[in-house]
């Protein structure tokens, strides 16, 4: 089980990093089992990190409704890195190395910037996130 408490916590104290992902992979990781986010660049972190969501929209996705209107350009929620792998048998697994994901879940959006890799978030975001945490029901 989840301490949200404890992690909410964590995040407000600036000890757990971000990383952006692109719209639609978030939405997937939090409502359809999409359980490896896929680097060219391996990563040895292990343990929580705050999704955030890019704003960059392909040119596919704005043909698409339902994918305009996926939350961007900020904090959409969290997950748990447990391995860094090579090979997975996962239908979502197509890159170099796959960061294999667990526990995630959605939180509201929180505006802020994003930044290649994992990044640290401004105290005042993470103050944000935080409250947005204490409030989850899982």
């Amino acid at each position: 089980m989840i301490d949200l408490q404890k992690l909410a916590d964590r995040v407000a104290a600036g000890e757990i990093k971000s990383l952006s992902i692109k719209q639609p992979y978030p939405h997937h990781i939090f409502y359809d089992g999409k359980d490896v986010e896929n680097r060219d660049w391996p990563t040895k972190s292990r343990g929580w990190f705050i999704v955030h969501a890019g704003v960059s929209k392909s040119e596919l996705d704005k043909d698409d409704d339902r994918q305009m209107a996926m939350p961007r350009g900020g904090v959409v929620g969290m997950a748990r890195i447990v391995d860094c792998v090579r090979e997975i048998d996962s239908r979502w697994f197509f890159g170099k190395f796959g960061f294999v994901l667990r526990d995630s879940f959605p939180l509201p959006l929180t505006q802020c910037r994003g930044q290649l890799g994992f990044f640290n978030l401004e105290p005042e975001t993470l103050r944000l996130v935080a409250a947005a945490i204490r409030e989850v029901k899982l």
